[in-house]
């Protein structure tokens, strides 16, 4: 016994390799001390490696002139109205925000950058936002205030979100509802929560203030949650009175 326990003592062993990290250390009981701190450096050396976060390369936002650029990509159902209305959205970005626009034939997308006469930073966003909107729908009158005024935004979302157990044809009710018969529910709304509505397929869109936007969509969703218009028409008058009253 004695023999086998002097064997065990003097044989080396090494540690478990896992899969990520491969460690070749061999130690024995005499050295166990100075190979317990070389350990412990390797591991910590290989932990460091392990939890280092490894992010992609970053896409240019900035060309080498320093110049900034906004790509919008445009569907193939949004070519001909941008080709009709190019001259209404050219002119504003170039004439009164010093930018440079053009469409790339290529990958199909509106880009704006900035140039020497560019004299603020911050009209390169609105120019962006200006071509979504259009993009997304809204006519080129209403999607110019969101240069004009600064407080305008757009929020988007589906009808599924509200209900996600809508298919077939009650999902073509649903949009039936927010629509109205010839329209009359969306113009309501629109006209109430002064704001501007586009329904594309199972998206909608919202053009307006952060307030207005809110009202609007509670409108929206009540509609697809299956209330009587006349209801709604009742909520929505009785909340824009007090947004009304408060300013």
């Amino acid at each position: 016994m004695e023999v086998e326990n002097k064997n065990e003592e003097n044989e080396e062993f090494t540690p478990y390799q896992s899969k990520k990290g491969k460690l070749n250390l061999k130690r024995k009981h005499s050295d166990a001390g100075k190979d317990d701190e070389t350990m412990e450096e390797v591991t910590a050396e290989q932990m460091d490696t392990l939890m280092k976060p490894a992010f992609p390369p970053l896409k240019k936002e900035k060309l080498d002139d320093g110049t900034e650029i906004r790509k919008i990509r445009v569907p193939k159902h949004r070519y001909s109205p941008l080709k009709e209305n190019w001259l209404k959205i050219f002119e504003p970005i170039v004439e009164h925000l010093k930018l440079q626009v053009r469409f790339n034939l290529q990958s199909r997308s509106v880009e704006i950058r900035s140039c020497e006469e560019t004299e603020d930073i911050q009209n390169l966003q609105k120019a962006a936002d200006f071509v979504r909107a259009f993009i997304l729908g809204f006519e080129v009158d209403d999607a110019l205030a969101l240069i004009r005024l600064d407080d305008l935004f757009v929020d988007s979302f589906e009808v599924k979100d509200v209900k996600q157990i809508l298919k077939g044809d009650h999902l073509s009710r649903a949009i039936g509802r927010v629509a109205g018969k010839g329209g009359r529910a969306k113009f309501t709304i629109e006209n109430v929560t002064k704001t501007r509505i586009v329904v594309a397929d199972q998206k909608i869109h919202i053009l307006g203030s952060y307030q207005n936007i809110a009202i609007a969509r509670r409108a929206i969703c009540n509609l697809i949650m299956g209330s009587p218009i006349n209801k709604v028409y009742g909520n929505l008058r009785s909340v824009a009175s007090r947004a009304v009253e408060r300013f």
